[in-house]
């Protein structure tokens, strides 16, 4: 039997060579969130709430598409792709009604994306439930099976959802993610994860809904594979592995004191009701509640709002015709009545909360339900349930296990759980510059220390300075890693989404062109990843249709790399030939030997004209926005390069040995990596780094190697042009340091430097025409 593409040995990855495989990985694409027919971002109500009559069929981009967009990852140097896509996109039409036609477009895009080489995992997303609930995920029947009344959720504030928010220009930035906290996502997710437990009446079909819900979802999740399975090709050819869920959350499942908002809630913006008052304001009640708001700080309390549905609910009417998604609810499940009343925490008679810590233990065991225990319970009876889903289809898949965001990982260290072929997959954002929407170069807080209790006080865990920042990212980011393997055990680290908000000071950048900010955050994020010894990433985000006004089209967040409003990366700054098709090929072969690091090199000046044999490749490589932009002026036009030097950056791809150490000195454009092989390389698998034309232009860089020999190639060997460095090193300790070209962070090139694709394709010779 061939050995895989990809696999894992210890905490490593190692591909079918047995290098070790450094997966740089992009979320693609964030316009998977909302369907094309309707097309509904989340700053348009018309055509919102039509559920279930819905496509995604050309989600995240269309089939003649796709090249253009994959192409263009490709040559920003990423070899892996977290493949967005959601519960509702597969079965929006009812339970166990799947979109066959959207399966196949995936499919159709899964095959392409071969032909470039990436590995993909497939990733399960939601944020905060459903669209309907003010995020993605879930289709909008599973909130009709819980009772709710999606419509009613404005009115209520079960939900703040930016489709149906008054003035979608003003809505609050990161207010989405407060749905956490509200109605509708807490009663969601205790569902999901407890309603054995905490909702014994809710059954429908002679089940709990809890069987319900996970049923149907790990259902969707298999099905999706099946199809994927057997289309024949993709099967750890590209597809290698499955996400667990996209940031679970527990909902009000521990909550010790329902009257009461946790101590360890860490986000309050706007309003920020005790789940007692979103459960009273759910059922129609007036309630006043605290405002938040996030400062130079944090979060502090702003006031108080009176928030008042005016007898309106989030329940489903009693009258509502239960029939229409083909299921049978239990009489003892009343409609028209709050669920957590029917239950006897509260009582609707007199509004008196009755049971304030009912959520508090498990009614099982009578023990303290405490994050951990959630994530060491119900959380992994949920993970083992879809690891069981995906490998009997998959029987090779990795598994991307990804534990509730910050919170102490699953003890699985040593159990039947320790999987080999699992992967601990963290994320991680800098909460100051989200919530902010600023880089701060003078002061930062460091979250995950505080978290987990290591400062006396709080004023301890504050960073000064640019140097103290960069490093606590970085220290941050190995304490999650190495907490991951003190829990579950030695597997590889994947940092699944990491990424910064690209509208910063009240989008600057895009009035200015000025993208300095951006550039700073972006690198200190890759600074910390590439020191924390973790195995990779996938960026947040791809979005196709990213643009100056409404950033990702998605609540308000614009931390796409990509936008068609800013310009594409000139391939190099200072090489005098930025045609793609043209002929590098450097090499130690042709150099003096003597050198002790075989440093120099050189390239060929010549400019390869576009022909018949050439042509596919000259327009796979992507030149222009693939989509026309509506952008107001005033924000549209100095367009930058949205500070693509700081992520297009180089990195190994598979590496002879074991990694050390690497990472990329942007001020001063050098790469370094250091490496231990206790073999020397075999011709037909040298160590492969990948160095971005940009910052390392063949005819103007300099490499310094401990050994061996190495060559310098743009090439697509695994289906999109890139430069390839390949170095032939012996045994021991190796190191190879790479010095290209200098120059300011977060600005526009001069003229004669920033000739772009289109002005090269302008300038060539056709020999076709």
């Amino acid at each position: 039997m061939a050995p895989l593409r990809l696999s894992i040995e210890g905490r490593i990855f190692r591909d079918a060579k047995g290098r070790e495989v450094t997966l740089r990985g992009i979320n693609c694409a964030g316009d998977a969130k909302f369907p094309l027919k309707p097309e509904v971002p989340s700053h348009i109500t018309e055509g919102f709430f039509e559920g279930d009559e819905l496509s995604f069929v050309g989600r995240p981009f269309s089939v003649e598409q796709a090249h253009t967009h994959f192409s263009r990852l490709k040559r920003y140097g990423y070899n892996a792709i977290r493949y967005v896509w959601t519960w509702e996109a597969v079965e929006h039409a009812g339970p166990g009604r799947y979109d066959e036609e959207w399966i196949q477009h995936t499919i159709k895009l899964l095959r392409l994306a071969k032909d470039y080489g990436f590995y993909i995992w497939m990733d399960p997303h939601q944020d905060v439930w459903s669209r309907f609930s003010g995020g993605s995920g879930a289709p909008m029947w599973t909130l009709y099976a819980a009772g709710l009344n999606p419509r009613a959720f404005a009115a209520t504030e079960a939900a703040i959802v930016h489709n149906t928010y008054p003035d979608p220009a003003k809505f609050p930035k990161m207010i989405w993610s407060t749905n956490y906290t509200r109605l509708a996502a807490q009663v969601m997710f205790t569902l999901f994860w407890a309603g054995k437990d905490f909702a014994p009446k809710a059954i429908i079909n002679g089940k709990n809904v809890q069987d319900l819900l996970q049923g149907y979802f790990i259902a969707a999740c298999r099905h999706l594979a099946q199809r994927i399975h057997e289309a024949g090709d993709l099967e750890n050819d590209v597809v290698i592995g499955w996400e667990s869920m996209n940031e679970p959350n527990r909902g009000l499942l521990g909550c010790p004191d329902l009257s009461a908002i946790p101590a360890d809630q860490q986000l309050q913006k706007g309003t920020s009701p005790t789940a007692w008052q979103a459960i009273l304001t759910g059922s129609g009640r007036s309630c006043e509640i605290n405002t938040w708001d996030f400062g130079g700080l944090g979060p502090y309390k702003s006031g108080t709002q009176l928030v008042d549905p005016k007898g309106e609910t989030a329940w489903l009417p009693a009258d509502y015709d239960d029939s229409r998604y083909g299921w049978k609810r239990d009489p003892g499940w009343k409609l028209g009545e709050c669920l957590w009343a029917q239950h006897g925490i509260w009582d609707p008679t007199n509004d008196v909360l009755l049971k304030k810590d009912y959520f508090a233990k498990d009614p099982k065991t009578n023990e303290k339900l405490d994050y951990e225990y959630f994530t060491n319970n119900y959380f992994m009876s949920y993970y083992r349930a879809h690891r069981a889903a995906i490998t009997s289809v998959h029987t090779d898949a990795i598994l991307l296990c990804q534990p509730p965001v910050l919170e102490i990982p699953p003890s699985l260290k040593g159990t039947k759980d320790d999987d080999p072929n699992m992967v601990y997959a963290p994320h991680y954002y800098d909460g100051v510059t989200l919530m902010t929407k600023k880089w701060n170069r003078y002061w930062n807080v460091d979250v995950f220390g505080l978290l987990r209790g290591r400062y006396m006080s709080p004023a301890f865990a504050i960073k000064v300075g640019e140097t103290a920042i960069r490093n606590c990212f970085r220290d941050q980011l190995t304490a999650i890693r190495k907490e991951g393997m003190d829990y579950m055990g030695i597997h590889p680290c994947l940092f699944t989404e990491i990424g910064i908000p690209y509208d910063m000071d009240d989008k600057y950048a895009y009035k200015t062109g000025d993208y300095t900010s951006q550039a700073l955050a972006m690198d200190a994020n890759h600074f910390a990843l590439e020191g924390c010894g973790a195995n990779g990433y996938a960026l947040w985000v791809y979005t196709t249709q990213n643009n100056h006004e409404w950033g990702d089209n998605w609540n308000g967040e614009d931390l796409s790399i990509f936008s068609v409003d800013d310009k594409p990366l000139p391939l190099s700054p200072h090489a005098k030939s930025d045609d793609p098709t043209r002929s590098t090929n450097i090499s130690t072969a042709s150099l003096d030997h003597t050198s002790p690091s075989y440093s120099h090199s050189r390239s060929s000046d010549s400019q390869s004209p576009i022909t018949q044999s050439n042509l596919k490749t000259t327009l796979s490589h992507p030149s222009m926005s693939s989509t026309r932009s509506t952008t107001p002026a005033a924000l549209a036009s100095n367009p930058g390069f949205r500070a693509a030097e700081a992520y297009v950056r180089p990195s190994p791809i598979a590496t002879a040995g074991k990694v050390q150490s690497y990472g990329f000195d942007l001020r001063n454009a050098t790469f370094t990596l250091t490496l231990h092989s206790d073999t020397p390389c075999t011709e037909d698998a040298p160590t492969e780094i990948f160095l971005p034309e940009f910052h390392f232009p063949a005819d103007n860089s300099t490499i310094d190697v401990t050994s061996g020999k190495w060559t310098l190639n743009v090439d697509d060997e695994d289906g999109g042009l890139i430069q390839r460095f390949r170095w032939w090193h012996g045994t021991g300790e190796q190191k190879v340091s790479v010095k290209g070209v200098q120059r300011r962070q977060g600005m526009a090139l001069g003229k004669e430097e920033e000739e772009g694709y289109l002005d090269q394709c302008q300038q060539s010779r056709c020999a076709l025409m």
